[in-house]
């Protein structure tokens, strides 16, 4: 296994891990504020959007090559 081929394996895996945690952090703040189902989603969308657009860009890099 090539460097480069461990360091992109690390990103996706990191990235992965990071970005389901977020969804679990936000999903632990929906509830210790007991917010509805309107708010989950108004949280979900409105904090997810950052990683939304990080993996939309990745696809798009990728398509793009």
């Amino acid at each position: 296994m090539t460097i480069e081929t461990f360091e992109h394996y690390s990103l996706v895996i990191g990235s992965t891990g990071l970005i389901l945690y977020m969804l679990y952090i936000i999903y632990c703040i929906g509830k210790e504020s007991k917010a509805g189902k309107y708010g989950m989603m108004v949280l979900f969308l409105a904090l997810g959007l950052g990683f939304v657009g990080f993996i939309v860009k990745t696809i798009l890099v990728e398509l793009m090559e």
